[in-house]
């Protein structure tokens, strides 16, 4: 089931993005589905691509909030945020923030 809604979502946001050049963020929000998938092990039932901040020429941060929902039933968002090098795209850390809003 875990996998299915990950792929639906990875689908959802290729599948969005194709009739269009796909947004820069296209691939750090895959990343950061699978990652909080990961650590959560829950279903992830939103997705919001909030921004990009550049904070150097070689640093740059890719900002997301995701719904989800536990096996018990609770529900919460969680902040991703991919710092990465924009020039290599070699990802540098991945920090993660629980919100109940």
């Amino acid at each position: 089931m875990k996998r299915l809604m990950i792929s639906l979502i990875v689908l959802f946001i290729t599948s969005t993005v194709s009739l269009e050049a796909a947004p820069e963020y296209a691939k750090w929000g895959t990343v950061a589905v699978k990652e909080t998938q990961k650590r959560y092990k829950a279903d992830i039932i939103d997705y919001k691509h909030i921004g990009r901040t550049e904070l150097t020429p070689n640093k740059s941060v890719e900002k997301f909030k995701l719904w989800l929902r536990s096996k018990e039933g609770n529900q919460f968002g969680v902040y991703v945020f991919i710092t990465f090098d924009p020039s290599t795209e070699i990802i540098q850390s991945i920090q993660f923030t629980e919100s109940t809003r």
